[in-house]
């Protein structure tokens, strides 16, 4: 048992660090810093949360490069009434 969970601890990792890799060279090549990602998920957060209920705290905000195109995804889980 220990060993399947040493086993999944380190796949976690490694898909962690895969995708913090991944937002590092998107950055690079849209010019975003860290820190302007963080302000455009927290001022998408407040604008958002005016109109529906969200969970703030599980909002993921993430780009993508597709080809040519890189995409700007958001995970907002909006709660119920």
């Amino acid at each position: 048992m220990a060993d399947w969970l040493k086993k999944l601890s380190r796949e976690d990792s490694a898909d962690t660090a895969k995708e913090r890799l991944k937002l590092v060279l998107i950055h690079d090549r849209t010019n975003l810093t860290t820190r302007a990602l963080d302000d455009m998920k927290d001022e998408l957060i407040e604008v958002i949360s005016r109109h529906v209920a969200i969970d703030a705290t599980e909002v993921k905000i993430t780009m993508k490069h597709e080809g040519r195109e890189q995409r700007l995804i958001c995970d907002i889980p909006v709660l119920p009434k």
